[in-house]
């Protein structure tokens, strides 16, 4: 006997439902409202049936993910921790605060050992690949405690573009967000990966890194994540970063 999935597909408010976007009846309100997209078009009528194995359901603009084996983790990387998930030197790396889990995850990018704050793991391939691409420009956001005071054409200087060894790097975003005698904090929102991009850029202008911690990828806040803890994303962060990467 064949299944209602196997046969025709699944109702799309069922889908909704499942994947916790609503119940099915405010479901049933947001596709006639027109707030539902599958396969990039809009979808009205309330018979609609999809393949959740292969349907590209957006609601209000974000994508929703319909795979129940689909993993998306926040971790607050300590220092001390390197980006990896198996070190066979036996030092504290990313790998350990997921060995229990079942499934095969990945860290999207890297943060250097003595970096701390926010690192994105998932099973989601596709996603990791284009979060972790260049071109499609995710930006992220650092807290820099840096030696002296920042002079105020410090932004603009880097707004501008600084030429390092590797070549050019501009920062999207400067702000200072705290001074004190000897010491300022300061937040740089970046799309740069390369390899100590902002230790390089801080001290390439004359501000060596005292404390480093990425606060941010994309809309995803480190917030109160504490050090060494995981906390699964939000339907909303996860919709975002597919957003951000164009799917």
């Amino acid at each position: 006997m064949t299944s209602e999935h196997e046969a025709e597909g699944v109702r799309l408010q069922k889908v909704l439902a499942k994947a916790g976007v609503a119940s099915r009846r405010a479901a049933e309100d947001l596709i006639a409202r027109g707030r539902v997209s599958v396969d990039g078009e809009v979808v009205r009528e309330q018979g609609r049936r999809v393949d959740p194995d292969t349907a590209v359901i957006h609601v209000d603009g974000l994508r929703v993910v319909l795979r129940d084996d689909q993993v998306y983790l926040a971790l607050n990387k300590p220092r001390g921790v390197l980006s990896t998930m198996l070190d066979e030197q036996g030092r504290p790396c990313v790998g350990d605060y997921v060995r229990d889990r079942r499934e095969r995850l990945f860290h999207v990018g890297r943060l250097d050992a003595e970096t701390e704050g926010l690192l994105l793991l998932t099973n989601d391939g596709d996603l990791a690949h284009r979060l972790m691409h260049p071109s499609y420009h995710v930006t992220k956001t650092y807290l820099a405690e840096v030696d002296g005071s920042v002079p105020r054409g410090l932004g603009k200087q880097l707004k501008d573009g600084v030429e390092l060894e590797d070549g050019p790097v501009k920062v999207d975003e400067f702000r200072i967000k705290d001074a004190r005698p000897g010491r300022t904090l300061v937040e740089i929102v970046l799309h740069e990966g390369r390899k100590h991009i902002v230790r390089r850029l801080l001290a390439e202008v004359g501000h060596p890194v005292r404390k480093l911690v990425r606060t941010a990828v994309g809309d995803v806040q480190l917030g109160g994540t504490k050090p060494g803890t995981l906390r699964k994303l939000t339907r909303q962060e996860i919709g975002g970063l597919y957003r951000s990467v164009g799917l």
